[in-house]
């Protein structure tokens, strides 16, 4: 059974909107990436983008600084008027929820394929495939591409939040429900729902391989600090 996503390549950093300065690694073994954190009360509270999140001290495995670098940087989120891109809808909500945006689009990208339009066999409906009852009480309109993205942004984030950021059991649950992995103390034994689990966290490692290259393409083109390149070097001879 599934109890966690693996921990690849510690230090890369994942999409979330804003540009992080903190790895925070939980005991799940599920990460973030946090702007900064300040202790709040008996918590530490952690800045992520707009958002913010709390977490008790005791479920912390560790926090370490990353390194300053454009590569850091992720794409832009662009004004909420101009923003009709699936990806850039997902990385808008992720941030609104202070979420990991690829852990966002990794559960949009196996729901849907980044469809607004999708529609599951079950009633299930756009990028997030919210069923209708889910988004009522989320209170958005899932046919409304910006609102279904933060539908599901928003209960994503419920769920890592009951499940101490366990993922697979928040994606077991958004996939099956609550009461399945209640019922069965863990991720349910249902073919669907481990099939859903590995395949979101697959696309998930795929996403953080893709920009630890990314990281690493930079560092080795990146001009040393006090080095002139090439380019200086040549108008002076």
């Amino acid at each position: 059974m599934l109890t966690r996503f693996p921990i690849l390549l510690v230090g890369a950093l994942l999409a979330v909107p804003g540009f992080a300065s903190e790895l925070v690694c939980l005991k799940t073994g599920f990460c973030l990436h946090a702007d900064s954190h300040t202790q709040k009360g008996a918590n530490l509270r952690l800045q992520v983008g707009s958002g913010s999140i709390e977490i008790p001290p005791a479920d912390i495995a560790g926090i370490t600084s990353e390194p300053s670098s454009p590569a850091n940087r992720p794409e832009p989120v662009k004004a909420s008027v101009a923003n009709t891109d699936p990806r850039l809808l997902l990385a808008e909500a992720a941030e609104a929820e202070g979420i990991d945006a690829d852990f966002v689009r990794s559960v949009a990208r196996v729901e849907s394929g980044f469809r607004p339009d999708a529609v599951s066999s079950k009633g299930a409906l756009g990028l997030m495939q919210l069923m209708p009852g889910t988004a009522k009480e989320l209170a958005v309109d899932p046919m409304q591409a910006r609102e279904n993205a933060l539908g599901g942004a928003k209960y994503l984030r419920a769920l890592l939040l009951r499940y101490h950021y366990n993922s697979a059991l928040a994606l077991a649950a958004y996939n099956a429900g609550p009461g399945a992995v209640a019922r069965f103390g863990g991720v349910p034994p249902y073919a669907e729902t481990r099939n859903y689990v590995l395949k979101v966290t697959r696309e998930y490692d795929r996403l953080r391989a893709e920009r630890a290259r990314a990281l690493k393409a930079a560092a080795m083109h990146a001009p040393k600090p006090g080095n002139r390149d090439g380019a200086e070097a040549a108008e002076e001879n």
